[in-house]
């Protein structure tokens, strides 16, 4: 058994791409797409047709408007090669602005259910700062389910259980990211890989507190640099995987030994913590890497928003 088979015995395999062609021959359950990915996808020659076809459909709506719908053409798409949900995100400079972020995601999900897509197949992304979390409440509370994205502390976590959030997706390879440039040349890279990574530790301690205290909501290790800390959380709920890494996994036959039990967290001496939102506030200010990382992806993402829609307006011009 090759790893990728093995990894799907202890833990739900979804696909990170909007390369909805590559997805069948990895068969995961779910997808998860984001503004960088869907822009990486519309410059290459099979998925620039999408784009235009959106445009020449729809190209007097509003720039947002056609960010929305070429996203759920993405969308429909990849739902059509997996059987299970694909993760769609809300505009990133909605971030602090929780309203906004509600009005948003009502309108993704329209879109959707117009295109005869069940809402239960759809995942809005969020952006996990306080504002979104708050969003995501709401929206669950009307039975729209989110995933909490750009999550980098369990104090992002711990916020997003309080909210009865649907999914949260830590993001491992950008916490790793962080430390080893802090570490700079004391780096030692044999010494921080596996369970010793400080993302996979992250990952690990969100699952334990998750599990210790029967939280629903579900755990998506996500941002991945390599095989090593995918396999260092075998077992966790969901692991949201690149194309480039899930070739790898099928390509290795290496043995894949579960690294997260719940039963075994169940029985931990965990302290519940509560967050209000200047409790929360202070928590995520005092975590440097969290505060940090979090901020930069938020602004990566409206940066890639943005180019969408210079590709759109181009794409208008010559309509």
């Amino acid at each position: 058994m090759n790893q990728l088979d093995a990894l799907k015995q202890v833990t739900t395999v979804v696909a990170d791409t909007g390369n909805f062609q590559q997805l069948a021959q990895y068969q995961p359950q779910d997808a998860t797409t984001n503004p960088s990915l869907i822009l990486k996808a519309v410059q290459q020659p099979q998925y620039a047709p999408l784009l235009q076809e959106v445009v020449q459909r729809f190209g007097t709506a509003s720039l947002d408007d056609l960010i929305d719908r070429l996203l759920v053409r993405f969308g429909g798409e990849i739902l059509a090669v997996v059987p299970g949900r694909v993760s769609t995100e809300v505009d990133a400079r909605l971030s602090f602005d929780t309203s906004a972020t509600v009005t948003r995601a009502q309108r993704l999900i329209e879109l959707y259910q117009g295109a005869g897509v069940p809402i239960d197949r759809v995942l809005i992304k969020i952006a996990a700062t306080w504002e979104g979390i708050e969003a995501a409440r709401i929206l669950e509370q009307q039975g729209i389910h989110t995933n909490l994205t750009l999550l980098f502390s369990p104090v992002q976590a711990i916020a997003c259980a309080q909210a009865r959030v649907q999914l949260i997706s830590p993001f491992v390879g950008r916490i790793y990211d962080w430390f080893k440039k802090q570490a700079g040349s004391a780096w030692d890279e044999a010494a921080m890989a596996g369970a010793n990574d400080p993302g996979v530790r992250s990952v690990r301690e969100i699952y334990q507190y998750y599990k210790r205290f029967g939280i629903a909501t579900e755990v998506m290790g996500a941002s991945f640099r390599n095989t090593g800390q995918i396999v260092a959380l075998a077992g966790c709920d969901l692991l949201t995987i690149a194309p480039e890494l899930l070739a790898q996994l099928e390509a290795s036959t290496a043995p894949v030994v579960p690294a997260l039990d719940a039963q075994a967290a169940q029985q931990m001496d965990i302290a519940p913590i509560q967050y209000d939102e200047a409790s929360f506030r202070f928590a995520l200010n005092e975590d440097a890497m969290a505060t940090e990382k979090l901020a930069e992806g938020i602004r990566a993402f409206a940066v890639d928003t943005r180019k969408l829609e210079a590709l759109l307006r181009q794409a208008g011009a010559r309509a």
